[in-house]
């Protein structure tokens, strides 16, 4: 049997990670969870890869979420915060994450792409947070209130009920939407357009991101002040100027 989680690491520096359990939908099972602590830990540690886009096979699903069968069988109460492997929370990532939503993202689905930094969505995916409706709940979802607004927030949680990626776009959830056989190709050109920055300038930018939505407003500018302090002083922020200045495509170093 092919492995639960493949690990396309291409050359262009983007690694493409895809759920391989179409015929469970994609479900968080055990096998799932440990495929995706491996590659996002392989991700992390490849000094060559800089941005990963991480999507499901098939076309019905992108995660379902966690594996229900699994739960009754073990009479889960809360699961454990370290059980499913959440990009920038149980996982330690610096470097960009990019969700290609390919079909339904329920639950622990809607959860893993929430958690990475920019979705791109097949016009035939969607989304739910549907724990009220087996009973569950859905404490990950808290960081949502940073990206769509309250109300809107409030009904998705409160009836469980499915979102269009139409409906995902336009409230803000989704950067961009594809055709479903064009899903991957917008995924990889929104991940080459963040590869053309300058990697410290792409991780200072991405940090600034982060800290505004932790922190008040001085405190998040003093913090992103500091964040951004390599990418001022690095070698590329010399060498952007100068790029622009003789009309030639800039050589970063990411130094």
């Amino acid at each position: 049997m092919e492995d639960a989680v493949l690990f396309d690491a291409r050359a262009d520096g983007i690694a493409v990670i895809t759920l391989n359990r179409p015929q469970t939908r994609n479900c968080l099972s055990a096998e799932v969870r440990a495929g995706l602590f491996t590659a996002w830990d392989r991700f992390e540690h490849d000094p060559a890869l800089r941005i990963a886009i991480l999507t499901g096979a098939g076309s019905k699903a992108f995660c379902a979420g966690g594996d229900l069968r699994e739960m009754v069988d073990t009479g889960m109460a809360e699961p454990p915060r370290e059980m499913f492997p959440v990009p920038y929370d149980t996982i330690e990532l610096s470097k960009p994450t990019i969700a290609a939503v390919n079909g339904a993202a329920f639950a622990g689905g809607w959860m893993i792409a929430q958690a990475c930094d920019l979705c791109v969505a097949s016009t035939t995916a969607t989304f739910a947070v549907s724990e009220v409706k087996v009973g569950r709940s859905s404490p990950w979802a808290a960081p949502l209130i940073h990206m769509i607004p309250q109300r809107i927030m409030m009904e998705i949680l409160l009836t469980g009920n499915p979102i269009s990626a139409h409906r995902a776009y336009e409230i803000g959830l989704v950067n961009r939407l594809a055709e479903p056989d064009e899903l991957l190709p917008v995924a990889l050109d929104l991940a080459t357009t963040v590869l053309a920055g300058a990697p410290l300038s792409v991780r200072a930018a991405r940090e600034t991101v982060m800290l505004a939505t932790e922190m008040g407003r001085s405190a998040a500018l003093r913090a992103a002040r500091h964040a951004s302090a390599r990418a001022y002083h690095g070698a590329d922020a010399q060498e952007g100027p100068a790029a622009f200045a003789a009309k030639r495509a800039p050589r970063w170093t990411g130094q």
